[in-house]
């Protein structure tokens, strides 16, 4: 999910009551729900942002040693900066928690989405995709927002924690909603095509609770659709997407070390587009589930390169 998200998630916590457990919780709140996109300093280095991210910092050795590296943070905060009158004490135990509180928080938000995240690194490089909720939720926003500003104006836990309790139903909802459309979508395609297809994903649409974006890997092509659930139904586009993963030249691109094998570390459908140069044919790959246009600043979502003639 995006870092508003979860800084809102963090604040609704702190709101709820757990900002009186101890001293700089809900710094540590804010903090822990966003400490393990840190990785997002590789857009500093030469390193590729795409392989980087939702590994190390999101895998199980973060998971335990993130929260005790922010507690400790906090506690030699403590010893520099002296408690003013009449708030909590600092509780090493209670800050230990909500950082975990936190960061786990970060963790099954990102597991929601399409993009993926990799919670067993780097003991496993595998992929998590919870396919329910869109990176960007703006209901998440309104949900959490609303509850953080009424706590705040008002003093007192109730608004957060009935936010905390909306947005948890709404998530199981989307959950629920996202498995229910993929058995839907598959005996759709079933039924159309009389094969069964090798990988399909039925993930959130942009917004929109109602509707789902339908990827289905037909082997060679990709056939790309539309569920929604008023009317309940899936509608497949009449014209497939070739994967073009045979021709000689994509593999000549894939066996060079470099931007197309970095790109292949976080695709989950890869497409392949060829076009003559001067300099030879240059090989693109990109990912269905984001368009070639997409792009986050250092770091464009499709992997190209040159094939010498």
């Amino acid at each position: 999910m995006d870092n508003l998200c979860h800084t809102l998630v963090g604040a609704a916590i702190a709101e709820a009551g757990l900002k009186h457990r101890s001293r700089f919780a809900t710094p540590a709140l804010l903090i822990a729900a966003n400490l393990p996109d840190i990785d997002v300093l590789i857009f500093l280095t030469d390193v590729s942002p795409i392989t980087f991210r939702r590994g190390w910092t999101h895998g199980l050795v973060a998971q335990l040693l993130l929260p005790l590296a922010l507690t400790a943070t906090f506690w030699v905060a403590g010893r520099v900066r002296r408690a003013r009158d009449g708030g909590p004490p600092l509780r090493l135990g209670a800050l230990l928690w909500l950082s975990y509180v936190g960061l786990y928080s970060h963790l099954l938000l990102d597991w929601l989405n399409t993009y993926g995240v990799r919670l067993l690194a780097p003991f496993r490089w595998q992929w998590f995709y919870g396919d329910a909720v869109y990176i960007v939720d703006p209901w998440l926003w309104l949900v959490f927002g609303a509850g953080v500003w009424l706590s705040r104006r008002a003093g007192r836990p109730a608004p957060a924690r009935a936010a905390l309790a909306v947005s948890a139903c709404y998530i199981l909802a989307m959950v629920l909603s996202a498995r229910a459309a993929r058995g839907l979508v598959l005996e759709a395609y079933r039924q159309a095509h009389r094969v069964e297809p090798r990988a399909v994903m039925v993930g959130p649409w942009p917004a929109n609770p109602f509707a789902r974006e339908v990827i289905v890997d037909a082997g060679d092509h990709y056939v790309t659709g539309r569920f929604t659930w008023l009317p309940t139904g899936v509608t497949f586009e009449r014209e497939p997407v070739a994967k073009n993963e045979r021709r000689p030249e994509v593999a000549i691109a894939r066996a060079r070390p470099g931007e197309i094998q970095d790109f292949l570390v976080w695709s989950r459908f890869p497409y392949w587009t060829l076009e003559s140069t001067a300099a030879g044919t240059r090989v693109a790959v990109a990912d269905m589930r984001i368009p070639a246009t997409a792009s986050v600043p250092g770091a464009r979502f499709v992997g190209r390169t040159i094939v010498q003639p």
